[in-house]
């Protein structure tokens, strides 16, 4: 984002932000945009602000599009994770902040697929897709937290849920 003169200081301008997509086309830099998760805050508020005509042909690309960016944004989430894991070497601080940045890119995704341009139904598919995802990403680090004999590892993995998406 750039900065305006001294006048303007601290203040945001105007043509840095993402227009709200109107057209199809612009839903689809927007959705870009999205996938490469950068600028996640200007881009969420242009995704709610947007405006789709839902007709038959456009709904499905713009579906299309947009699951196969949140995939990707899973994707990514799931490999870092994974890496996060790799690296904490049994410290309980770092695998807690390995679940916790998970957790929070999956609220995201799924508070970013609460789209006012989305009918009520297909909204509501979308946002379960992220929530099975984070169930079994839940399931599979309880399984594998149950080799760990202290217990350490299940008790952190059960007080910082990745599948907790809803709430604070």
């Amino acid at each position: 984002m750039g900065f305006g003169s001294a006048a303007n200081a601290g203040k945001e301008e105007a043509i840095d932000m993402i227009p709200a997509p109107r057209q199809y086309s612009e839903w689809v830099t927007v959705i870009e945009l999205f996938k490469g998760g950068e600028n996640d805050t200007d881009v969420l508020e242009a995704m709610q602000h947007g405006e789709l005509e839902w007709q038959s042909g456009v709904a499905e690309r713009f579906s299309k599009r947009l699951i196969d960016a949140v995939n990707h944004r899973m994707n990514e989430a799931t490999d870092k994770f994974q890496k996060d894991m790799g690296r904490t070497m049994g410290s309980e601080s770092s695998i807690v902040r390995a679940i916790l940045a998970v957790r929070k890119e999956m609220r995201f995704l799924s508070a970013a697929l609460d789209l006012p341009v989305l009918p009520a139904e297909h909204r509501e598919k979308l946002q379960e897709l992220v929530q099975e995802q984070a169930d079994k990403m839940q399931h599979s680090l309880e399984d594998s937290a149950k080799r760990d004999r202290s217990g350490k590892l299940l008790s952190i993995v059960r007080n910082n849920k990745v599948n907790s998406l809803k709430g604070v």
